[in-house]
This record gives C-alpha cells, structure tokens and sequence, in this order.
C-alpha cells in the first residue's frame, strides 16, 4: 500500500509517498531537521504562547496494510524542540528511549511487533 508523508512548515505543505516506514521516517528526518522553526512568544488575545507551545512545523505519516493504517508524526516546536506521536485524532506522545532521536522513537512506535 506505501506509506504518505506530509509536511508542513508555515503555511508550506508538501506532500511525498514512500515505500516503506523506514523511507518515509527518513523524508520527515530531513526535511524537518533542516526546517527554520525558531518562534518568538506570540500573543492572541489576551494568551501569551511561549515558543515551545508553539507547533513551528509538523510532519505526519499515514500508511501501513488496510486492515492496520499507522498513523504518527514528529511535531517541531518553536523552541526547536522535537516530540513524535501516533494516533490521527487522539495523539499519543511516543516516550524516547536511551539516546532515541523522535524519529527513531516513531519509526519504533509505527513498526509492527
């Protein structure tokens, strides 16, 4: 079935299809990790949101067989903090081991068994 790599950075969108987990775990890597993603505190309304509340960029990935769609991602935050997750609607923060990088946590988390 393949594997759909989405990225957004800003208000950029770009969309890669990738064969395996692995491949599309490794189009997220860098295209995320070359992102500019530093933000400054933001105010709306009368909220204050520092820069690691703040999602700068965000890469998803959706596939797998059928019968079990993976879905996951690697969120960056404005600090240039990274955090990976599973789930589409309800998100699950995926915990990174002993010197895990996010994207091997997810590439962990997304590979069955």
């Amino acid at each position: 079935m393949g594997w759909r790599v989405t990225i957004r950075i800003g208000s950029k969108v770009t969309k890669h299809r990738a064969e395996s987990a692995a491949d599309a775990v490794a189009i997220l890597e860098d295209a995320l990790t070359s992102a500019d993603a530093r933000r400054d505190e933001t105010r709306a309304l009368t909220r204050s949101y520092s820069p690691q509340q703040q999602v700068a960029a965000r890469g998803e990935i959706t596939g797998g067989s059928w019968r079990a769609r993976a879905h996951g991602g690697v969120d960056v935050r404005g600090d240039g903090s990274m955090e990976a997750y599973t789930g589409k609607v309800s998100r699950r923060l995926v915990s990174e081991q002993d010197g895990e990088t996010p994207f091997a946590a997810l590439l962990r988390a997304l590979s069955p068994g």
